[in-house]
C-alpha cells in the first residue's frame, strides 16, 4: 500500500467512525496526511521481510485547540483508524499503539505536527514502581547508545551519569526557550535505564502526555517540557537506526526549521544550533 492509498484508506475509515459517534467534529486533511506519511516513513523492515509500524504518535497541537484534541472518542478513533490501515498494508505492532497530545505554541491554530516511533516495552513496564533512585554517586552504570532528539532537529548523545536541562548555562543540555524552567528537569542513569525527573518546573514534565515527577524511560518515549518535545531513543539494545531520523513531519510550507527552539550542547562532538 503506498502512501495515497495509506492517506485514501486513513481518510475513509476516520471520516465513518466520526459520523457515527462525532457528527459535528472534522480532522483536517492535512492532519491526515501527516498521519499517514508518518506510519510509512516510520515502518522498519527486518531480515525475514517483515515490516513493523510505529506505535507511538504523538499530535503536537496549539495550546488553544488542545481541547477539541483531547476528547477521548476522536483519539481512540485516531488510533483504531491508524491500526487498521497499519494492519491492513501488511504492518506489525511490536505492542498495542497509543497515542497522546503535547502542546506547542508555534503551531498554527489549523495544523498539527506527528511524532511517530517504537516503544520497545509494554507500558505497564513503564508504569511500574520506580526504581530507588539512591544518591548520584550510586547512579550506576549508564545505558549504552542512548539520546535525546531535541525537537525533532538535534541528536543529543547521553554519555554522562547524569544530565540536568533548563535554561541555565550551567545545564548540560541548555534549551533556550521561555517555556522551560532555568532548572526544569534532570536525567540520571539508575540501575542501568535513564529515569527524568522534573526539577519543580514552572510548566511540567510530561512523558507520553502525561505529567510526571519521575519516570523510568524507554526507547521511543516522548518527554515534553511544557511544550518542547524530546524524543529518548537507545540504539542499542535493539539496533534503531530509524529513531535517529523521527521528528515532526514538515508543515504545509515544507519548513521544519522555522522558531525552533535554540539548543546548547555542552560535549566536545556537539555544537550550537540557532534558530533559522
Amino acid at each position: 500500500m503506498n502512501l495515497k492509498e495509506l492517506e485514501a484508506r486513513l481518510q475513509s475509515l476516520i471520516e465513518v467512525d466520526l459520523l457515527k459517534v462525532l457528527p459535528t467534529s472534522k480532522v483536517e486533511d492535512l492532519i491526515i496526511q501527516k498521519l499517514a506519511s508518518a506510519i510509512q516513513v516510520n515502518t522498519v523492515t527486518f531480515p525475514d521481510g517483515s515490516v513493523t509500524a510505529p506505535n507511538v504518535f504523538t499530535l503536537v497541537v496549539n495550546p488553544s485547540t488542545s481541547a477539541k484534541w483531547q476528547d477521548q472518542q476522536l483519539l481512540a478513533i485516531l488510533l483504531q483508524s491508524i491500526t487498521t490501515v497499519a494492519q491492513e498494508a501488511g504492518f506489525q505492532f511490536t505492542m498495542s499503539p497509543a497515542i497522546t497530545v503535547s502542546t506547542d505554541e508555534k503551531v498554527s491554530l489549523n495544523d498539527a505536527e506527528v511524532v511517530a516511533s517504537h516503544r520497545i516495552e509494554s507500558m505497564a513496564e513503564t508504569n511500574a514502581t520506580p526504581l530507588d533512585t539512591g544518591s548520584l554517586e550510586s547512579a550506576g552504570q549508564i545505558p549504552e547508545n542512548a539520546f535525546l532528539i531535541v525537537e525533532g532537529v538535534k541528536v543529543f548523545p547521553l554519555t554522562l551519569p547524569v544530565v540536568n536541562i533548563g535554561r541555565r548555562l550551567d545545564n548540560q543540555l541548555i534549551i533556550d526557550d521561555p517555556r522551560v524552567s532555568r532548572n526544569h528537569a534532570q536525567l540520571r542513569a539508575i540501575k542501568g535505564r535513564f529515569v527524568v525527573f522534573d526539577l519543580n518546573s514552572t510548566g511540567g514534565t510530561f512523558v507520553n502526555g502525561q505529567r510526571a515527577s519521575q519516570s523510568v524511560l524507554y526507547p521511543g518515549d516522548v518527554i515534553s517540557l511544557a511544550g518542547v518535545a524530546l524524543i529518548f531513543g537507545q540504539d542499542n539494545p535493539p539496533p534503531r537506526p530509524d529513531l535517529k531520523s523521527t521528528a515532526p513531519l514538515p508543515n504545509s510550507m515544507g519548513n521544519n526549521s522555522v522558531d525552533r527552539a535554540t539548543a546548547v550542547f555542552k560535549d566536545r562532538s556537539t555544537a550550537k544550533f540557532k534558530k533559522k
